[in-house]
């Protein structure tokens, strides 16, 4: 089975003398694509050491980037909404856990 690699993911299986069997997914499958990919970083995070926290986040952050594209938002919109709803709602520095 196979999954959602970055870009140039492909050209360094290339540099390390094989071969990579790529396909181009089309928008229905690559929307799956992202979410399974979000889920997969996210578990990566939750497990990453302290020194590893920052790679994973920045995993996270690119998948969401992509979620974002592909249905039509560029990040300064995400960004738009997620201060929206911080002004709304609040955000989470708190710390507040609900029993």
């Amino acid at each position: 089975m196979g999954k959602l690699v970055r870009d140039k993911i492909p050209e360094i299986i290339r540099q390390n003398n094989k071969e990579p069997v790529v396909t181009v997914l089309g928008d229905t499958e690559y929307r799956t694509a992202l979410l399974a990919k979000l889920f997969e970083e996210a578990s990566e995070l939750s497990a990453a050491s302290p020194a590893e926290v920052i790679g994973e986040i920045a995993d996270v952050y690119e998948v969401l980037r992509a979620v974002a594209e592909v249905n039509g938002y560029d990040w300064q919109e995400v960004e738009k909404a997620a201060e929206a709803k911080r002004e709304e709602r609040g955000a989470f520095r708190a710390r507040l856990y609900l029993a």
